[in-house]
């Protein structure tokens, strides 16, 4: 049972909410990097595409430890988070992430590809703590019903983060810090880094200014043990945030290697980060408009008017931003139809829609291996906007029920971002193996798997649902 400690506080969390927005928006910013750095790392280091993926090993490798800590803390003392306080934690996260970014400047002076694990190792840290409180502190402010709408909205512009990483991350690390003869050296992720960790320690500033609400459990219902774990749905969950962490990271990790593929499209990585954008700006797309297909306060005929401008305005925002012509981007339009119909299907049922998107994406990657060119490119960037509200829907569902063990739920679900780190480690070697195109059958079973949690949340969380059909949405 959560206790609000000032009884007469507002309820009014617009403040909160944006001020934990902007971090979300810079986690999404710095998290998307990786998908630079694999590139940039694998030519400056001649490395496999096995190696290149330990990037991706280390930084969401952090999240498994980061989270099996804190898990065995929560089990043996206590929930940390109920001792501590929400936004100590994230102060603690914030710090800790941006140390890591200090950590790229000796990385990159003395070129040496384990010291740039190691301060990747320490980012994931810092985000881990970031992810266990920031995603539950979301959802306990407002109702639980509206919990999945919340988070796509913060979701959305995590994604906002993601899809300007690709065009002005990759900018200054390919181009603006570049050595002048267009070498590849590692001096240019530098001053990068060092602005990333100025920025976060800018948002602790202007967090610690903030009048945040304390979410905090009694002292007598702390608990202990291994109680989260009784919940078959919470197990479920963890396996299938997992696999969606995992096939997320592997595509986008893949997507410049894939495009520069003569079979497909023969681009370098100047061209290329500029489609990745598109793959991340479809998730921002998608969690704009599941925020508001999800908000169970609308109408159906509100949610129509009010996706439909979400979708235009973040289409107009994405165009601006990337380096492409209309026409290059046009076929984005084909997959926000197609995500309308989607979520409509859906029926504002967090399960079912993901379900719907997951076997979605099971096609789409289908496509991307079997077809080539143009419409290879397509499917493979049309994966991110049916990845959109994965995250938040699945780590809703799986924490949904569970009452005074919500925190330690959360801290195994956090922990199932291991996925990133495991799932590009095989892609990479079946890449090796098979080439790139061949390899993406890896997250196609990882879809499978969310396709099938989905389902099962249809069914046993099914009196959730039709609460929400009966209500009309």
């Amino acid at each position: 049972m959560i206790n609000k400690e000032v009884k007469t506080q507002s309820r009014n969390y617009t403040i909160p909410l944006i001020t934990i927005t902007l971090l979300f928006f810079m986690w999404g910013f710095i998290t998307c990097m990786n998908d630079i750095l694999i590139p940039y790392l694998k030519q400056l280091f001649k490395l496999t595409f096995f190696e290149s993926m330990l990037v991706q090993f280390c930084f969401f490798g952090a999240y498994f430890i980061g989270s099996l800590i804190y898990f065995l803390i929560s089990i043996s003392k206590g929930d940390p988070i109920n001792k501590a306080g929400y936004k100590k934690g994230i102060m603690f996260g914030i710090f800790l992430a941006a140390f890591g970014c200090v950590l790229f400047y000796p990385a990159a002076t003395f070129s040496y590809y384990p010291l740039f694990l190691g301060a990747l190792f320490i980012l994931g840290l810092g985000f881990t703590v970031l992810q266990i409180t920031a995603n539950a502190y979301v959802s306990l402010l407002g109702s639980e019903e509206s919990a999945s709408s919340r988070l796509n909205m913060t979701q959305a512009f995590n994604a906002f983060g993601t899809t300007i990483a690709p065009v002005l991350g990759g900018h200054l690390i390919f181009e603006f810090f570049s050595a002048p003869d267009g070498s590849f050296s590692a001096v240019a992720t530098r001053i990068p880094y060092l602005i990333f960790a100025g920025i976060l320690l800018l948002v602790a500033l202007l967090i610690s200014r903030v009048k945040l609400p304390s979410f905090q459990t009694q002292e007598e219902e702390i608990v202990k043990g291994w109680g989260a774990l009784q919940f078959s749905h919470l197990k479920f969950g963890v396996f299938a945030m997992f696999c969606y962490v995992g096939g997320e990271v592997a595509v986008g990790s893949f997507i410049i290697s894939f495009l520069e593929q003569p079979q497909i499209m023969g681009f370098n990585e100047i061209i290329s980060k500029n489609y990745l954008s598109l793959y991340w700006g479809g998730a921002m797309i998608g969690r704009f408009l599941g925020a508001i297909s999800l908000n169970q306060s609308l109408s159906q005929g509100k949610k129509a008017v009010y996706m439909l401008g979400a979708a235009a305005a973040v289409f107009l925002v994405i165009f601006s931003i990337v380096d492409l012509s209309f026409a290059q981007i046009s076929f984005f339009l084909v997959f926000i139809v197609l995500n309308f119909i989607a979520f409509f299907i859906g029926k504002a049922a967090p399960a079912r829609t993901l379900s719907i998107f997951a076997g979605i994406n099971v096609i789409l990657l289908i496509s991307a291996m079997v077809n080539h060119g143009e419409l290879a490119m397509y499917s493979i960037l049309g994966i991110g906007i049916f990845n959109s509200i994965m995250f938040s829907n699945i780590y809703t569902l799986a924490i949904s029920g569970l009452g005074k063990y919500t925190s330690q739920g959360s801290s195994l679900v956090v922990m199932a971002i291991l996925g990133g780190a495991i799932v590009p480690i095989f892609q990479g070697y079946l890449a090796d193996q098979l080439g790139v195109q061949h390899s993406f059958i890896i997250p196609v079973f990882c879809y499978l798997v969310i396709l099938v949690f989905g389902a099962y949340c249809s069914k046993y969380l099914g009196h959730v649902e039709s609460t929400d059909a009966k209500s009309g949405h």
